[in-house]
């Protein structure tokens, strides 16, 4: 397994090794060992999966209090994946990280407590898989406006197909600061 540095400190993207042949793959998506020989998480209490088709962008959600990491992959198809930190006091406050997650190349992106996080998919058609530190929690649900100008993520797409939460998401600097994680060094 190759961990690769984001400029977000503790996002990183994660290469496992793949084991192949004429018959096809094999390959852990997490490791209880490997992940802490690396300094990522070892305890997960939740799974989801969600299937979405082309132009469909999800996010930028997170959860406070109550905060989630995320071990994301993608299972089938491609997405654009992208990290925003939103810990009030951080150094990289408001700044995002994306990498592209695919079937293909098997990356994973590990999204740290105190990031919003979200996807566009790429292919016509994705299925999304991720692993949370902690449970989903209806009062703590809370999201970033994809379109934030302040942030000014560099999506692929212009007109993606969005829920009405999405749709209703608050720009960052419009959201009560204890309605926000706070960065401890």
């Amino acid at each position: 397994m190759k961990v690769i540095q984001t400029p977000l400190p503790g996002c990183v993207v994660i290469e496992p090794a793949v084991f192949g042949d004429e018959r096809g793959a094999f390959y852990e998506t997490w490791n209880a060992e490997r992940f802490a020989a690396h300094g990522l998480p070892t305890h997960f209490v939740q799974s989801n999966v969600s299937t979405s088709s082309r132009g469909v962008l999800r996010g930028l959600h997170y959860q406070w209090p109550r905060p989630q990491g995320k071990l994301v992959t993608v299972l089938e198809g491609e997405v654009y994946d992208v990290a925003v930190d939103i810990r009030r006091g951080s150094p990289t406050f408001g700044r995002w990280e994306a990498v592209i997650l695919s079937a293909q190349n098997k990356r994973q992106f590990w999204i740290p407590e105190g990031f919003a996080h979200g996807f566009a998919v790429l292919s016509e058609r994705a299925v999304f898989s991720y692993l949370c530190t902690d449970v989903y929690v209806r009062e703590a649900d809370a999201g970033v406006a994809w379109n934030d100008a302040q942030i000014a993520v560099d999506w692929p797409i212009s007109n993606p197909q969005l829920s009405d939460k999405d749709q209703r998401a608050p720009f960052l600097a419009d959201i009560a600061a204890d309605r926000l994680p706070e960065f401890v060094a």
